[in-house]
C-alpha cells in the first residue's frame, strides 16, 4: 500500500479521466512541406554554427529571435527552458500541476516544430511564481540544476549561448533570475572538469561567445537583427513564423498577432572569448567565431580533405539545380553529395562520446572515447551536414512514408499476456511520386520488435506505392519519461538527465516506425509515426497517433474529493475500466474504503469488448473522521491485478500524450458546517474546481453559463460565485456582468474570485474601483502568516469561524493579482505578506451593493480546492452562506 501510496500522490495534480477520453485527435505535423521546405533544407546544408537560448519556462523563449536564427540563417538552434511550466495557470483546461507540465511541454514541442528549433529541459519542476531568486533556491538545489544545464551544454555544444533574462530582480520572477544567472554560469565553467567531471556531465565544452536578449532594454543591445526580415521560399517573415510559434502556447493565453513589416530584435554582448573587443561593433552573433569550413577541414585525415571539398562542391550543383516545379533533376546530385559527406564522416570510427545517464541512484557513465574519435565541432558539422542532405533527398525525390494501425491503442506486454494476438498490425506505406525508382529494404516498428521473416526489398516505381505489414509489440506504455520515477522534495524531477532532447525523449516512447530506402543508391532512413486514421464528417482527416498502454486500465472520477467529516454521508463512486486487449477480457472490480465506508457489494464483474470500456456506479455510505482518508480501486483479470489509470490529454494545438497515475484518491473528511437553504448559482472561471467542490459539502449549486446570465431567473440563489478569470476567458460574462451586480443590490450575494491585470480594462466590472499594478501584488509563501483584521465578520464567522488551523496545509501560494488600489467603500477583512514586503490587504474584500453585498476574493482557492485543503473548504461554505446571513 505504501508503494500505492506514493502513485497516487504523484498523480494528485491530475483531472477526472472519465469525460476526457475523445477520439478526435490529430498527429502533429512539420508545417513546411513541398518546394518550400526542399528549398529551405538545401539552403542550409554546410551551415554549421550552433546557438543555445535559455530561460525558465515554456512561453519565455524569444520565439522571434528563435525563428530568424533557425529558419532565416538555418543555425542549429536550441531552446532550454528550466521547467515544464508545471506551476502556471491553465486557460483551456482544469489541468494544473504536473499534467499542466505535460500540456505546457507538448506546446513547446508545437512550437519548435513551427520555428525550427530544438528543444531540452532541466529536471527543476515549476512550484509557482517566486520573487527572487533566493526563494527559488530553497526550492531548486542549485548545484543540480546547474549541473542540468551544464550537460545540456556538453550535450549540444553551441558557439553561442543567449539568456533570455537579466538574472538580476528586474525579471520579475525568481525563476526568470535564476535561469538567467545559471546560463551565465554554465558558458562559464562548461569546460571546468573538476568540478563538473567528465563521467557524470559529459565531455567538456567551451561555448565562444554569451548574450542576454536585450528586448526590455534595447537601449542597452550591442547587436540587432531585423527579426521581420522577409522570407520569399517560405512567403512569411521570420517573426510572422514567430507569432504563429509563439500562439501554440494556448494554455497561457499568448496568441499573437502575426506583424508584418520590419522588427527589430536585441541582444546585448556579455562575455566572449574571440572577436572584436568593443561589443557594438560587431556586425553579427558570430563575429570572431568562425563558422566556415575551414578550420574543420584542417581537423580531416589528408585522405579525407578533397573529398569534403567534393562535397561542398555538388551541393552548389545542387543548389543550381533547384526547380521548385521539377526537383527531379537534383535526386542523383543530392545523392552523391550524400555519398561523400558519409565517407568524410566515415574517416573515423565514431564521434565524441555522450553522457548516458542511469536511473537515481545508479552511476552515470560516459562511452570511452577511442583514439581515433573526431573532434566534436567537426562531428558536429558533418552529422548535421549529413541529416540536412539526407532529407534534401527524400523530399527532392517525392518520397512520403505512411504508417496506419486498425485502432488507437494497443496494450503494453505483461508478464501473463504473451499472447501473439495482443500485439497490433501496422501497415506501412511508401509512396514514390517522383521519376525516380526508390527500393524499399525494410521497415521496422521503433523498440517494438519484428516478427520473424520480415523482410522487404521492394522497387516503388515512380508514381506508385508499396506496402509492408508490420507487427508492433511494446513493452513499456507511452508515459511522458520525465514522470516515472516521481520527484524528490516535490520541487525537481528524479528522472536522469542525457544527452538527448526532448524530441528524442518523445520519439524513444512513442510508436514510430523506420523505414529503410534506397534513393539513387545512397540509403536513407524515413521515420514516421503510426497513426489510426479515419474520417470525421466535420474536421476530416483525422490522424491518432497510435499508443502502446496498459491492458486494463481503471480510474475514479477524481483523485480527490471532500467529505464531510462526523456526519452519515452517502456518495456514489463511478469507476471505469478500459480494456485495450483485442479480444474479450473478464475483469473483476474491487473497492477498498477508509474505515467507517462500506459499499453496496465488495465486488463487480464485467466483460469487456476488445477495446471496450465501462462505468460502474459503487453506492458508499457510512461516516468517516476528520482528516485525509484513502480509497482505492482495483482491477483483477486473468491473474493479473491492475492499479493504474490513464488520464488522456488531447487538445487540437499539441500531440495528444496519457498520464499514468495510480486508480485511488484521497477524501479530504472536512469538519464543516453549511449554511441553511443556500443555494448557489456558479459561473465557472479558468481551471476552477469550485462547484465540485460544493457538491461534495453537501450544498445545493447550478452551473450558470456566462452567456445565460441575462434569461435566467437569478433571485433562486442565495448567492453566485465567478470563478477565477471568468472575465477574462468570457465575452458574454462582461456584456452580462450589469446583470449580476443588479442581483447583489436586489439582496443577493455576488462572489467574485481573482482576475489578473486586465481587470484594469474593464472598468464597472466591480461595484467600486479597483486597480491592479502592472506587476500585480502575490503572496507566494504558502506558509505566510495571515491576520484577521474582522474576526467577528460574518464572512469569517458563519456557519464556521475561521481560526488559525484554517491556513495550515495550504498549496502553492496564498494569493493572487491582488489589488494595489482599493475604495475606501471596501472592507477588508484579511492581511497578508511575504517576508520582508510590506503588508497587503487585498485577499479577501466586501463592500455592501443595494441591499446585498460584493465579495472579492484573490485567495488561491483555485490551487486549494483540487488539493483538499480543509481551511478551503470551510472558507467557501462561509463564502456561499452570505446571502443567507443577510436574509
Amino acid at each position: 500500500m505504501a508503494s500505492l501510496k506514493k502513485l497516487m500522490m504523484s498523480a494528485a495534480a491530475i483531472a477526472a479521466a472519465f469525460v476526457a477520453q475523445p477520439l478526435e485527435l490529430t498527429a502533429q505535423v512539420a508545417p513546411d512541406r513541398g518546394a518550400a521546405a526542399l528549398g529551405s533544407v538545401l539552403a542550409g546544408i554546410g551551415t554549421t554554427s550552433r546557438v543555445l537560448t535559455v530561460a525558465a519556462h515554456p512561453d519565455d523563449e524569444d520565439t522571434p529571435m528563435i525563428a530568424w536564427l533557425a529558419k532565416g540563417r538555418h543555425v542549429e538552434t536550441a531552446y532550454l527552458s528550466l521547467t515544464r511550466g508545471d506551476g502556471g495557470q491553465n486557460l483551456i483546461g482544469n489541468e494544473l500541476g504536473e499534467a499542466l507540465g505535460a500540456i505546457r511541454t507538448q506546446e513547446l514541442l508545437a512550437a519548435r516544430r513551427i520555428d525550427g528549433a530544438t528543444q531540452y529541459f532541466t529536471r527543476a519542476y515549476d512550484f509557482g511564481f517566486s520573487k527572487n531568486a533566493e526563494e527559488t533556491y530553497q526550492h531548486w538545489p542549485k548545484d543540480s540544476i546547474l549541473g542540468d544545464v551544464v550537460r545540456v551544454v556538453r550535450a549540444y555544444r553551441p558557439h553561442v549561448m543567449i539568456a533570455f533574462f537579466s538574472g538580476t530582480p528586474r525579471d520579475g520572477h525568481g525563476h526568470h533570475q535564476v535561469s538567467g544567472l545559471l546560463a551565465r554560469e554554465a558558458y562559464d565553467l562548461a569546460g571546468d572538469t573538476v568540478r563538473f567531471p567528465v563521467k557524470d556531465f559529459g565531455v567538456p565544452w567551451t561555448p565562444q561567445k554569451f548574450y542576454r536578449s536585450a528586448r526590455q532594454t534595447p537601449d542597452s543591445a550591442t547587436l540587432r537583427v531585423n527579426t521581420g526580415e522577409y522570407d520569399a521560399l517560405l512567403g512569411r517573415s521570420y517573426y510572422e513564423i514567430a507569432a504563429e510559434s509563439r500562439s501554440q502556447h494556448k494554455s497561457q493565453g499568448f496568441g499573437v498577432l502575426q506583424r508584418k513589416g520590419v522588427i527589430w530584435g536585441y541582444l546585448s554582448r556579455e562575455a566572449s572569448r574571440v572577436g572584436p573587443a568593443d561589443a557594438r561593433s560587431e556586425r553579427s552573433l558570430f563575429d570572431g567565431v568562425d563558422t566556415t569550413w575551414a578550420p574543420l577541414r584542417a581537423q580531416l585525415p589528408a585522405s579525407a580533405q578533397p573529398v569534403l571539398d567534393s562535397a561542398l562542391s555538388t551541393v552548389r550543383d545542387a543548389r543550381a539545380a533547384y526547380r521548385a516545379d521539377a526537383p527531379a533533376p537534383m535526386v542523383p546530385i543530392l545523392a552523391q553529395a550524400l555519398r561523400q559527406f558519409r565517407t568524410v564522416r566515415g574517416s573515423w570510427r565514431s564521434g565524441p562520446p555522450l553522457l548516458i545517464a542511469g536511473p537515481p541512484g545508479s552511476p552515470s557513465s560516459v562511452a570511452r572515447r577511442p583514439a581515433d574519435a573526431a573532434p566534436a565541432a567537426l562531428w558536429d558539422a558533418l552529422s548535421t551536414t549529413e541529416e540536412r542532405t539526407e532529407r534534401a533527398l527524400v523530399l527532392a525525390a517525392g518520397v512520403v512514408v505512411e504508417a496506419t494501425a486498425p485502432r488507437a491503442t494497443f496494450p503494453a506486454r505483461e508478464p501473463v499476456k504473451q499472447a501473439v494476438n495482443d500485439s497490433l498490425p501496422v501497415t506501412v506505406t511508401v509512396f514514390n511520386r517522383g521519376t525516380t525508382p526508390v527500393l524499399l529494404r525494410n521497415a521496422s516498428v521503433f523498440g517494438l520488435g519484428l516478427r520473424p521473416g520480415e523482410t522487404g526489398d521492394l522497387t516503388v516505381a515512380p508514381d506508385s506505392a508499396a506496402t509492408l505489414n508490420r507487427w508492433a509489440v511494446a513493452f513499456v506504455s507511452n508515459s511522458p519519461w520525465w514522470r516515472v520515477y516521481g520527484r524528490k522534495q516535490q520541487d525537481w524531477f528524479q528522472a536522469p538527465i542525457d544527452a538527448r532532447h526532448e524530441e528524442q525523449h518523445q520519439e524513444e516512447r512513442a510508436s514510430i516506425v523506420q523505414a529503410r530506402l534506397e534513393i539513387a543508391g545512397q540509403s536513407v532512413a524515413v521515420n514516421t509515426p503510426v497513426v489510426y486514421r479515419y474520417a470525421d464528417p466535420i474536421k476530416g482527416d483525422m490522424q491518432v497517433p497510435v499508443s502502446a498502454v496498459p491492458g486494463i486500465t481503471i480510474n475514479l472520477a477524481s483523485v480527490m474529493e471532500y467529505i464531510r467529516a462526523g456526519v452519515p454521508v452517502e456518495r456514489y463512486i463511478p469507476v471505469r475500466i478500459q480494456s485495450s486487449y483485442p479480444h474479450e477480457t473478464t475483469v473483476s472490480v474491487q473497492l477498498e474504503l477508509p474505515a467507517g465506508l462500506k459499499a453496496d457489494s465488495t465486488e463487480r464483474v464485467r466483460t469487456l469488448a476488445a477495446d471496450g470500456s465501462t462505468i460502474l456506479q459503487f453506492r458508499v455510505r457510512g461516516m468517516v473522521k476528520e482528516g485525509q482518508q484513502q480509497l482505492v480501486a482495483l482491477a483483477l483479470h486473468d491473474g493479473a491485478m491492475s492499479t493504474s489509470g490513464a488520464y488522456l490529454i488531447n487538445y487540437d494545438h499539441i500531440t495528444p500524450m496519457r498520464l499514468y497515475g495510480a486508480s485511488g484518491m484521497y477524501l479530504s473528511a472536512v469538519n464543516v458546517k453549511i449554511p441553511p437553504r443556500a443555494r448557489v448559482g456558479y459561473i465557472a472561471g479558468v481551471g476552477d474546481k469550485g462547484i465540485e467542490a460544493l457538491e461534495q459539502l453537501d450544498i445545493a449549486v447550478e452551473k450558470i453559463e456566462p452567456s445565460m446570465v441575462s434569461a435566467t431567473n437569478l433571485s433562486r440563489f442565495t448567492s453566485i460565485v465567478v470563478g477565477p478569470r471568468a472575465y477574462e476567458a468570457s465575452e458574454a460574462l462582461v456584456r452580462n456582468n450589469p446583470r449580476l451586480l443588479e442581483y447583489a443590490r436586489q439582496g443577493g450575494t455576488l462572489v467574485v474570485q481573482y482576475g489578473a491585470q486586465n481587470m484594469n480594462a474593464l472598468p464597472g466590472i466591480t461595484p467600486y474601483p479597483l486597480q491592479w499594478a502592472p506587476r500585480a501584488a502575490r503572496v507566494t509563501m504558502e506558509t505566510a502568516p495571515v491576520t484577521v483584521l474582522q474576526p467577528t465578520h460574518p464572512l469569517l464567522t458563519f456557519p464556521n469561524r475561521i481560526g488559525a488551523v484554517d491556513w495550515e496545509g495550504w498549496a502553492q501560494e496564498r494569493a493572487t493579482y491582488m489589488p494595489s488600489t482599493i475604495d475606501k467603500r471596501y472592507t477588508s477583512l484579511l492581511r497578508m505578506n511575504d517576508p520582508d514586503e510590506p503588508a497587503n490587504d487585498g485577499a479577501l474584500l466586501v463592500a455592501p451593493v443595494g441591499k446585498g453585498r460584493y465579495v472579492y476574493v484573490t485567495l488561491a482557492l483555485f490551487r486549494q480546492l483540487p488539493a483538499g485543503v480543509p481551511g478551503a473548504a470551510r472558507l467557501l461554505a462561509n463564502l456561499v452562506g452570505g446571502g443567507v446571513v443577510l436574509q
